[in-house]
């Protein structure tokens, strides 16, 4: 099997500083307890240069460097970051997995599907790169092969073809095996894992026992570790814990951004769109806020949640500082993308979602209304208002919304017409003014007399002829002076004008 591995440098420290950017260039440190005393587990580069090195005490650390700051290190924080960041790259490969605490497997068999391996690598790092991340990747075909490269050597995509992992590995100091064998080869003098398996196997069990065999035989490429993809959960929520508690809303919305980016990965990865979200803020001591965010069409964009989060939290007012931000996807949708009109524009539309996304988190979710077809043939009841909802998922090439506003198109005769924005809920009788030939020259309407200027048509509607009031009318898109296009029928019944409603 072909397995691609992804290993990002110092991962928890790359986390902290997309978390909090201020900590960018500035020498800082993950501890953790240990045994009673508080270690460096990840140290920043400003950090590293100085002389700060992971095991090593807190205390002695801030000897070398006076202005350096410190953070808790929580491995399960680290864990569902990884996490988030496997599942984003789920729309490259079937399946990934874990290895904490800096990198992942992931299942490299459709990279066909994308233009070959090294394209494939290079995808998975434009992933990595959109949420602030940099990395490195391997593709092999054994686990430890794609492991050891991606984290030793020096390329930033690497391919190793079938059978050539032995030849790959050879140049790399023994310091790649990283699980304490390296010594046991070390005191006969040897320096690279080129000549770990140049070795006989029988002298190195020998000497070296079960352990020093298993890292032979990975020299040697060979490496029979199953591949285990991780299962997706079920919820999809994820939070940050603050560094301390936040009494303003700024840290409240850096941690809002950390936690919308990863969730938008993670959507996208598996294909979804968010249709309502819940922020729960956690006050210190005690207590809890929750915030529903109800979508006006669903969406998998970072940007725009956090826009829309920004505009529901940010008037918030709590009694007591803000210790952790959460947020819960409670209802997605299948993501069917976006198809535009020629024309369009990708940024109009985004900002529409946003005012309606705010005017329904404002005023509530039945505020919105939308035009809803009836399963009638006459006009005016063709169509109703209903409640504005995300719609439910629809195969083929459709936009994830139906249309918001009130411009309506029938399809009939194979062509789409265009139907005006603003129907009538009644026919409004006209006294028409009409020439010889039977022309419509003017028509008044509540009091004042509009001259038509411009006049097409007709098309002729008829119908329900099996019910008691049966119609036939032939329409006219009609230009009045003072009055703009509008739409106009003749009854065939009583031969009246009327106004059946007009044009934007």
């Amino acid at each position: 099997m072909r397995r691609g591995y992804l290993h990002v440098t110092r991962f928890p420290v790359q986390r902290k500083v997309i978390e909090s950017p201020g900590l960018a260039g500035q020498p800082f440190a993950l501890v953790e307890e240990v045994r009673g005393q508080r270690r460096v587990a990840f140290a920043s580069s400003r950090a590293l240069k100085v002389g700060v090195r992971p095991g090593m005490t807190l205390t002695a650390a801030t000897a070398l460097e006076p202005e350096l700051r410190h953070f808790p290190y929580r491995p399960q924080d680290e864990a569902q970051a990884l996490r988030a960041l496997g599942e984003s790259l789920l729309g490259l490969c079937p399946g990934f997995q874990r290895s904490a605490p800096d990198g992942l497997w992931f299942d490299a068999s459709a990279a066909h599907l994308v233009g070959g391996e090294p394209e494939l690598g290079s995808r998975v790092l434009e992933v990595c790169a959109e949420q602030g991340y940099r990395g490195h990747v391997t593709v092999a075909s054994e686990a430890f092969t794609s492991r050891v490269l991606a984290r030793h050597g020096s390329r930033r995509v690497e391919v190793v073809p079938e059978g050539q992992g032995a030849r790959a590995l050879a140049p790399l100091p023994l310091g790649a095996l990283e699980d304490g064998t390296a010594r046991a080869f070390t005191v006969l003098g040897l320096s690279t894992l080129g000549e770990v398996a140049a070795l006989p196997a029988g002298a190195v069990v020998a000497r070296g026992g079960a352990p020093a065999a298993w890292a032979h035989a990975r020299c040697r490429g060979v490496d029979d570790t199953p591949f285990n993809p991780e299962p997706l959960e079920q919820a999809l929520e994820d939070r940050v814990v603050l560094d301390a508690p936040a009494d303003s809303f700024e840290p409240v919305q850096f941690a809002l951004k950390t936690l919308l980016d990863r969730l938008g990965a993670r959507l996208s990865g598996r294909q979804r769109a968010a249709v309502r979200l819940t922020f729960v803020l956690r006050l210190d001591p005690t207590g809890e806020a929750s915030v529903p965010l109800l979508l006006a069409r669903p969406t998998a964009r970072a940007k725009l949640l956090l826009e829309l989060a920004r505009h529901r939290l940010g008037e918030l007012r709590l009694e007591r500082p803000v210790a952790e931000v959460a947020v819960r996807v409670d209802a997605h949708d299948e993501d069917l993308g976006q198809q535009l009109a020629l024309g369009d524009a990708p940024e109009g539309d985004a900002a529409l979602e946003g005012v309606l996304s705010r005017l329904a988190t404002t005023l509530g979710e039945e505020a919105l209304f939308s035009a809803s077809l009836e399963p009638a043939h006459r006009p005016e009841a063709a169509h109703a208002p209903r409640a504005f909802h995300p719609p439910e998922a629809r195969r083929g090439l459709l936009s994830t919304a139906e249309p918001a506003g009130p411009v309506t198109v029938w399809r009939e005769a194979g062509a789409a017409r265009e139907r005006p924005s603003r129907l009538l809920a009644r026919p409004a009788r006209l006294e028409a003014e009409l020439a010889a030939s039977g022309a419509l020259l003017a028509a008044r309407l509540g009091g004042r007399r509009h001259r038509v200027t411009a006049m097409a048509g007709p098309e002729r509607l008829g119908g329900e002829w099996w019910s008691d009031t049966p119609y036939q009318r032939d329409y006219y898109r009609v230009h009045f002076e003072g009055l703009g296009p509008a739409w106009v029928f003749r009854d065939g019944r009583d031969g009246g004008f009327y106004l059946q409603g007009l044009f934007d």
